[in-house]
Parts: C-alpha cells; sequence; structure tokens
C-alpha cells in the first residue's frame, strides 16, 4: 500500500488493490464498504482520507467516510449488512471468500470495514 499524489486530481491517496470483481462494484458504487484486517499500516485509516483502488490500469478514488472495527468477518458482516460489502453474494458465500482471502491468523489481527464514497470512477 502506497500513498501518493495524484496527477489528475492532487489529492493524496493511500492505493489499494482489489481483485476484479469487488473493484468493479467499488468502481460502481456499489460497493460502500471494504474489508481488510487490521493490519500495522491501516490502524491510523480515519474518516476523511481517501483510497484509490486500483486492479490492473484501472483505479477509482474514494473517500473514507468512517471506519469501524470488529474482532471478526463474521460480526463485521452481521453489522455492516453483507449487501454493503457484496450486493451480489449472499452472507455465507462472503464469509468463505472473505477467509480465502485472509486466514484466520489475519483475521485474529483484527477487522476493519471501511466505509467509501466513490469520488472519481474508473480511469
Amino acid at each position: 500500500m502506497t500513498t501518493r499524489p495524484t496527477t489528475s486530481t492532487g489529492v493524496r491517496a493511500r492505493e489499494m488493490n482489489l481483485y476484479r470483481r469487488y473493484f468493479d462494484l467499488a468502481a460502481s458504487g456499489r460497493k460502500t464498504i471494504e474489508v481488510r484486517v487490521q493490519y500495522p499500516g491501516l490502524r491510523d485509516l480515519r474518516a476523511g482520507e481517501h483510497i484509490r483502488f486500483v486492479c490492473g490500469r484501472d483505479d477509482a478514488l474514494t473517500r473514507v467516510t468512517r471506519v469501524a472495527r470488529y474482532t471478526s468477518f463474521e460480526e463485521m458482516l452481521d453489522i455492516e449488512g453483507p449487501q454493503r460489502v457484496n450486493p451480489d453474494s449472499p452472507r455465507e458465500q462472503q464469509l468463505a471468500d472473505i477467509r480465502r482471502i485472509y486466514g484466520p491468523e489475519k483475521e485474529a489481527l483484527g477487522v476493519l470495514a471501511i466505509e467509501i464514497e466513490l469520488l472519481a470512477p474508473v480511469s
């Protein structure tokens, strides 16, 4: 993850890679919660910051509107609602998908639900 100014907007943004299916949802504005674990570099993430999601050559600029912390992916999905994480997938499938990305040792670090607002669509 890097933070750098963008040439088109001048906004400083953290960069985060996303798999294509999640990127497309975020870039369309349908995905409003990004799920991450509390890696040291994300522990200070706050509302008002910008995240540029990247997938291949595509990117989408978002603003963080809220960051919520949870002890597990299940707790996060129960409180945030699976439709905000991935409106195209049922809760149990999302839980399985997230746990394929992040193993139990990563989940033990803590779970972040990052609420995002799309600012600039795919470029």
